[in-house]
């Protein structure tokens, strides 16, 4: 076994019980898809991980986290994952490893990574963009923001972080397009306006057929402002 599948396999030992997935990918993959000032600055060889959560997260890691926490920090969902991300680090004491979570930002509010096109690029999830759709229905003033599509979970899911092993380079590594699970112009059309235009109803989505989806109680979660949600869980809000 090389190096990297046996890094790879044990960040999956970790976080699979969790209902978190991961997938490895080349930092010159993602550098290939993203403009200025996005490119990450590390060799193009060099071994990256994105870690998604699935609809079951919310009972294997999350609620087992609230349990053992009285006070935050952060938004409760977001500290719960950078423990996870921690404790991934901290099994690999002889590694260099760089987190880059989905809610972190630069001084000037530019985001770290961008987290769906990470996903993208290691074959987790499609993102579909308006430059997707053959025949543009919106017209040029309008915003049309992309959304990434899971095969297994549709929208039911989330993705969390990026870990960069700065030290391993994979130049063997094989890209792995990500399923085409939206094939057409009227799906694309269809996701698109579901996700820009009524994604408080959650119908974005179940844009395909799902083997899983958020529980009621992770909905109702979600719905609720992140300002609310330590009332939601009962907690005390104790952060200064």
């Amino acid at each position: 076994m090389d190096r990297a599948t046996a890094i790879w396999e044990k960040v999956e030992g970790y976080i699979r019980p969790l209902g978190l997935e991961s997938y490895p990918f080349k930092i010159q993959w993602y550098n290939d898809k993203v403009k200025d000032p996005f490119p990450l600055p590390y060799p193009g060889d060099t071994l990256a991980v994105v870690i998604l959560s699935t609809p079951n997260m919310f009972e294997k890691a999350f609620k087992p986290f609230v349990a053992k926490k009285d006070c935050y920090v952060r938004d409760p969902i977001d500290e719960c994952l950078l423990s996870h991300m921690q404790n991934i680090k901290a099994s690999f004491p002889e590694e260099d490893i760089d987190c880059m979570q989905d809610f972190e930002l630069h001084p000037n509010h530019r985001p770290k990574v961008l987290v769906q096109t990470a996903a993208h690029v290691a074959g987790a999830a499609r993102y579909y963009q308006r430059m997707d759709v053959k025949e543009d229905p919106w017209g040029k003033d309008k915003n049309i923001y992309g959304v990434s599509v899971h095969p297994k979970y549709g929208g039911w899911f989330a993705i969390r972080a990026v870990l960069v092993f700065k030290n391993i380079l994979v130049p063997e590594l094989e890209y792995k397009e990500p399923p085409d699970c939206v094939p057409t112009d009227e799906l694309r059309i269809d996701l698109l306006n579901k996700y820009n235009f009524h994604w408080k109803d959650w119908s974005f989505r179940d844009v395909i057929p799902v083997e899983d989806k958020y529980s009621e109680e992770q909905k109702v979660y979600f719905d609720t402002p992140p300002a609310d949600r330590k009332a939601l869980l009962g907690l005390e809000d104790k952060t200064t």
